[in-house]
This record gives C-alpha cells, sequence and structure tokens, in this order.
C-alpha cells in the first residue's frame, strides 16, 4: 500500500492542507484546532502509515523534534541506562534522541557535534571531554540549547548536571575506616576529566581526616581503553604485592576486571577484605557475596537533564545556567 501524502490525508479527512500540517507538527491546539478533527486525522495518518519527512520538516518549521547525545561509552552501562531514561522521557515530551559514543576521543567528538550540527538537531546532551571547550562554546554562542553531564568543563558557562562525586568517594573511604580498615587501595582510570579526580581527592580527603598517610603505592591508574586482561594483570599485582584490606574500584569496568582478578589469585571478599564499586551493576548483586556499590540517582539526574533542556527550548531569550549536583547513595550489600 503507498503511504499517504499530507494532500491525500487532508481529502480524506476533508480539513485543509494546513490543518493537517499543524496537527503533524504538534501545533493543533495552539491553532485552536478541535479534538474532533484532531482525532479524526491522526486515526488516517494511524492507518496509513503515514511519516513525515523530519529533515524537510525541520527545514519548514525550523525545528527537528532531535535532541543530539554525546555519551563517552554505549557499552558502558551507565551510560546505556541513563542514555534509555534520557530517550524514554524525551520521547514522552515529543522529542527524538540519537546518540553516539565518542571513546574519550576529542576528535571524535568534534566530529560527532559537526555531525549533529548537518542534522540540525534541536538541542544537545553532552558527556564532554577536554579539549571540546571551542566546539561548545560555538554551539552556545548560536543559541543552541547544550546541557553537560556526568562529567562538567568548568571553564565553559554552561548548564551541567551530575552527582556529587567527592562525597561519595569520602563516604565509601569513611565506611572501609569504619570498619576498622587501614590499607585502603584506589583502583581508578588515568583520564583527566573532572568526575574521576573528584573520586580520586574524595579517597584522599578520607584518609588525611582520619589520621591515615597517603600512600601513592596503593592508587593504580589504568590506562583508558585498555583490554581488560592488562587492567586484570595490573590490579593482580597490587594484591600480590601489598597487604590490602579494602579497595573503592572508581568505575564500575574496572570494578568488573578487579572481581576477575581477585578470582584469579582466590582472594576472598569477607570480614577482613571489603570491595566497593563505584557506579552500579548488576553483576554486583548477582555476585556471591554481593558487592557494595556507589549509585547514581539516574532518574533523577535524566528527568533534571530533560527539564532543562526543554525549558531552554521553550524560552525565547538566552536561558539562565544551571548547576545541578545531586547526592550520590552508597549501598552497602552483605
Amino acid at each position: 500500500m503507498k503511504s499517504l501524502s499530507i494532500k491525500d490525508i487532508a481529502v480524506k479527512a476533508n480539513v485543509s492542507i494546513t490543518t493537517v500540517s499543524f496537527i503533524i507538527n504538534g501545533k493543533a491546539k495552539e491553532k485552536s484546532i478541535s479534538e474532533a478533527v484532531i482525532e479524526k486525522v491522526e486515526k488516517i495518518i494511524a492507518e496509513s502509515g503515514y511519516k513525515p519527512n523530519q529533515i524537510a520538516r525541520s527545514l519548514r518549521t525550523g525545528n527537528s523534534n532531535i535532541i543530539g547525545l554525546i555519551i563517552e561509552d554505549i557499552s558502558n552501562s551507565f551510560f546505556s541506562r541513563i542514555a534509555r531514561l534520557i530517550e524514554d522521557k524525551a520521547y514522552k515530551r515529543g522529542y527524538k534522541i540519537i546518540y553516539s559514543s565518542t571513546e574519550n576521543s576529542v576528535d571524535k567528538a568534534k566530529e560527532l557535534i559537526n555531525m549533529f550540527k548537518s542534522r540540525k538537531v534541536d538541542a544537545y546532551i553532552i558527556s564532554p571531554i577536554k579539549g571540546i571547550e571551542e566546539d561548545i562554546q560555538m554551539l552556545l554562542d548560536d543559541g543552541n540549547p547544550v546541557i553537560l553531564f556526568d562529567r562538567n568543563l568548568p571553564d565553559l558557562n554552561v548548564s551541567y548536571v551530575g552527582a556529587d562525586h567527592f562525597n561519595a568517594s569520602y563516604q565509601s573511604i569513611q565506611n572501609f575506616i569504619d570498619q576498622g580498615k587501614k590499607n585502603i587501595a584506589l583502583v581508578t582510570t588515568d583520564i583527566n576529566v573532572e568526575q574521576i579526580i573528584e573520586r580520586f581527592e574524595g579517597y584522599r580527603k578520607a584518609l588525611e581526616d582520619n589520621g591515615i598517610t597517603y600512600n601513592d603505592e596503593l592508587v593504580v591508574k589504568v590506562h583508558f581503553n585498555q583490554d581488560e586482561q592488562t587492567t586484570i594483570n595490573q590490579v593482580k599485582d597490587l594484591f600480590n604485592s601489598k597487604n590490602i584490606d579494602a579497595v573503592l574500584f572508581a568505575t564500575n569496568y574496572l570494578a568488573i576486571g578487579g572481581l576477575k582478578a581477585l578470582k584469579q589469585i582466590n582472594k576472598k571478599i569477607d570480614d577482613d577484605f571489603a570491595v566497593i564499586a563505584y557506579d552500579d551493576h548488576e553483576a554486583f548483586e548477582l555476585h556471591t557475596p554481593s558487592i557494595s556499590a556507589v549509585q547514581q540517582p539516574l532518574e533523577e539526574i535524566a528527568e533534571t537533564i530533560i527539564k532543562l533542556i526543554l525549558s531552554q527550548l521553550a524560552s525565547k531569550s538566552k536561558s539562565p545556567v544551571d548547576q545541578v549536583i545531586i547526592p550520590a547513595r552508597l549501598v552497602i550489600r552483605d
């Protein structure tokens, strides 16, 4: 069956082409089109399988109803879960999301911003990396709504939504110390982004406040994007060479590599040895014993991002810059 054109739909519904166009573009209410007409047209559209041409429509209305989402890595459960929440929330409000991963490459991030520009997206939600400040500034200068999340770029005057990484890390180490742990390790990554630095600073400050001397040898900085086996070997070396009684893994993928390493050297998680992972993962609940984790409030972060983006899209003038920091939660298991 050939799908109908706007003209065909108008003839079938016995209304003008303009009326059909208003309904398709979500302007029926503001143009005072009656509920009965809206229903009639929508029913014909649904039955005909009519698909508006998104690009043509964006040229006509100036809006694509698409938001570009740029994240670090869609295969990481933190990003896939938050992307899914953002997508659901946007869809309910009439927006589609297209997303892509930077893999922490500045060149790729710049390419993605340009690709989204050419697709004429209405707004940008970005988990940024250092080195793309100029590109984001250009988006802002052109009046595009932009929200950064998960990590901030302090040099830019831009809206940001994220968790309180410093305090979540501090609480994790304090929890270990309250259990009587003294040789506390941190397995982190070498990427130079604010939220990873804050997790390190929280670790160091909690030790300092409790009178425990910071020891560089208890911190492993894993190279970002290296293969998992190399990470496993680094963690094994750490545990074989030091008498460690607790460890904080600064990301969930590091924790998964770390748990594999612990299994290989047969180091048990028990009263003598505690583990906390930053960013939860279903593997941590399935593990025996189950692994304690810092949970970022994904639902709240996604809801805040969408509310800020929509208010920027609705605002005709320049929107105020909002910096929203949401507390993370330490979930203690077993």
